[in-house]
């Protein structure tokens, strides 16, 4: 262990014959398809010597990477700096294009040092965001520039070679959903509350899938965490929250779900997931949104009695087929709209339903809806 503690050096020196100059790389080796590959930990106040910033414009055909999005970079960089003791980065790669050898050590086991001939360059294959990230957060602190980054290397076998390096390494990388995002995720202040809401409001609980974004025709669910999730957004924001912000949650979608009579029917086995899909809205992401905005508007006037008003809930018809649906939520051909509008539409129409007074925008958005269906 004390040896490769002493191994486990970034170094450049002079070692004549072979390469002239070199990258010294403590590395453990790797076969991939029958090709080796090595993964090394580089400092971070090494990555902008090793991989130098492509200022001309390639086109696409012609480069083994996609266009750097400027606008990602504040957002990665903000990440690590905000979380100095905890940010975590996978691997980048890199194609080596140029002379290298690599030198195992006499323990074997594929561990050794990676010889790179300075004249080499070395290209990224996955991670220039991650990349420009790190070396503007440098620029911020510079105390990161100890810490250090797995870099896996492969030999460079032409543009062909490195494009395709990078489509496998994208291409098969599963997205994970919002959802399980949203439930492991311990930063997001407005994630940790929406948790808890659900975990205390019994009937959310129950028919609330917490990994996947999207429920099939015959899902156990009927929502996902990430609707509940952009929802609450709706309702107290998501950053500088109070410490009522959860109990006014938890409180408004128990008093929701004790006053939506389909809900409640299918508590008592009086209506099937099914028909409840099929034949009403009240599942559906776009009224859980709009019920948002309707919390959002209680959340925003404490005064109001919001039991009194949500109770109304109870004789609103929630059928697909009902009128006050139709173009407004509803499609001609029977599909659900799921823009922001409908959202809005929907959140408006629900106002008028248990007696809340519309906004100056709202009656405006309204009068708009009406005059165009001809109403």
């Amino acid at each position: 262990m004390l040896y490769l503690s002493r191994l486990l050096k970034y170094s450049m020196f002079y070692c004549g014959g072979f390469m002239d100059f070199t990258y010294k790389f403590p590395v453990v080796r790797g076969i991939q398809a029958g090709r080796e590959y090595f993964i090394a930990m580089v400092p971070l106040k090494m990555i902008s010597k090793l991989f130098p910033n492509e200022s001309e414009y390639v086109l696409p055909e012609y480069r083994a990477q996609r266009k750097l999005n400027e606008s990602r970079i504040p957002v990665i960089s903000k990440y690590i700096t905000d979380n100095r003791d905890s940010y975590v980065f996978s691997a980048l790669a890199a194609s080596i294009d140029g002379e290298f050898r690599f030198h195992e050590t006499s323990e074997g086991m594929g561990v050794g040092i990676l010889e790179v001939s300075m004249d080499a360059r070395f290209l990224i294959n996955d991670g220039q965001h991650r990349k420009a990230a790190i070396l503007d957060a440098l620029n911020e602190d510079e105390t990161l520039g100890k810490e250090t980054i797995s870099v896996v290397f492969y030999e460079d076998q032409g543009l062909s070679r490195s494009q395709q390096i990078f489509t496998d390494l994208n291409k098969h990388a599963v997205k994970t959903s919002n959802s399980i995002s949203e439930l492991y995720d311990s930063r997001d202040e407005l994630a940790v509350i929406n948790r808890n809401v659900i975990l205390q409001v019994p009937f959310l609980n129950e028919y609330t899938d917490k990994e996947k974004d999207i429920l099939g025709k015959y899902s156990s669910n009927l929502f996902t965490l990430n609707t509940f999730y952009i929802a609450n957004k709706k309702i107290v924001g998501s950053t500088d929250l109070s410490d009522t912000a959860e109990h006014f949650l938890v409180s408004f979608w128990t008093c929701v779900s004790k006053n939506i009579v389909q809900w409640n029917e299918l508590i008592k086995k009086e209506i099937s997931k099914v028909d409840l899909r099929e034949n009403y809205i009240v599942t559906q992401g776009v009224v859980v949104q709009a019920l948002g905005l309707i919390g959002a508007y209680f959340y925003h006037n404490p005064t109001l009695d919001m039991n009194k008003y949500l109770s109304k809930l109870q004789v609103i018809d929630w059928k697909r087929n009902a009128s006050q649906w139709k173009l407004r939520v509803i499609r001609s051909d029977g599909k659900i709209i799921t823009s922001n509008k409908a959202i809005l539409l929907t959140a408006i129409q629900i106002k008028k339903e248990i007696g809340l007074r519309l906004s100056e925008e709202e009656q405006h958005k309204e009068a708009q809806f009406l005059n165009s269906i001809n109403i």
